[in-house]
């Protein structure tokens, strides 16, 4: 699930809401069903794969509605990627029907092929049948984009690939982190971590593989994350992602948990869900039980907002002086 972003666009043609879809979840989707969500308590936008299989409909129809009712959600718009219509037919079916029965209006919904889209909602039988050739290419909502900063990717492989390790890093780091003694007193330790990681989000700059080694080492002690945490807010999220993306590249299978959860966080608090939802799937490869890394992905099924979530507490709140 994606937060609103703060881009703002208008759709008000076809086109225009299939321009949107990259832009608001941050990649161009393929064999998918995204959901555009308007008139609620908290709006957002969500991309789910078509279902393989005739009773995974259920599920699809759940894995939606539920956030939207949660959310107040009033009005809804479904884009369907897919090449064939009977990828499309099963799914459609049971969402129409599931969000009448929810009483969310579907305002629109269509199927995109990559060169023509095809309403769902009735119209023109030749329309239906033939579709609309369409060219997304120059559209205004992808300048936009770009002059806000958002990065749009081509697929979600590819936003994936941004978390991948580099081997030489990760076997430097790996072993620098092996000559290190444990972490020492944890409140001296956790000090450590949340001065290094103010300072480099505060000056955009990347840790030394050195400090990359110490780091990996401290956040595992249980309560250290917290430390690297207690710096993040919607304002300094970005940042944040920065960082954590950097330190992930460099970070050895071990200790991917803690690092790909907090950067799963800062990429949530920013308004990026598929981002976070990347940072979850690289976590749960190594600890798939990892605890922050569960709590995040229910956040992020039940499209809770950035907001729902502040660090209320001091990161050495309960440690002896």
């Amino acid at each position: 699930m994606n937060e609103t972003p703060p881009t703002s666009l208008v759709a008000r043609t076809p086109e225009d809401l299939i321009a949107m879809v990259p832009v608001v979840i941050g990649f161009a989707p393929s064999d998918s069903v995204v959901m555009l969500t308007f008139e609620a308590t908290h709006c957002f936008h969500a991309r789910v794969d078509l279902p393989a299989r005739a009773d995974e409909v259920d599920d699809l129809v759940e894995a939606l509605l539920e956030p939207a009712l949660r959310n107040g959600v009033r009005r809804v718009v479904f884009v369907f990627f897919a090449d064939r219509p009977g990828r499309v037919r099963p799914a459609w079916r049971g969402l129409r029907n599931g969000f009448r029965e929810g009483g969310v209006d579907v305002v629109e919904a269509l199927r995109v092929d990559g060169e023509r889209w095809y309403p769902l909602l009735g119209g023109d039988r030749r329309i239906r049948e033939a579709g609309v050739r369409y060219d997304i290419s120059a559209h205004r909502f992808a300048a936009q984009a770009v002059v806000d900063g958002r990065v749009t990717h081509a697929s979600r492989a590819e936003l994936a690939a941004l978390l991948d390790p580099d081997p030489t890093s990760t076997a430097a780091v790996a072993e620098l982190a092996a000559a290190l003694l444990d972490p020492g007193e944890e409140r001296g330790e956790g000090t450590w971590v949340d001065r290094l990681v103010r300072r480099h989000t505060a000056h955009g700059s990347s840790p030394s593989d050195e400090e990359v080694a110490r780091l990996l080492r401290a956040l595992c002690v249980t309560p250290l994350p917290h430390a690297a945490w207690s710096s993040l807010t919607r304002a300094t999220a970005q940042a944040h992602v920065d960082l954590w993306l950097d330190v992930l590249r460099r970070t050895p299978a071990p200790f991917t948990p803690p690092v790909a959860s907090l950067l799963g966080l800062a990429a949530w608090q920013s308004g990026h869900g598929a981002l976070a939802w990347c940072a979850v799937d690289r976590c749960a490869e190594v600890d798939p039980e990892y605890r922050p890394m569960t709590y995040l992905a229910s956040a992020l099924t039940h499209a809770l907002p950035p907001s729902a979530w502040e660090p209320d507490f001091p990161w050495d709140a309960g440690l002896s002086a």
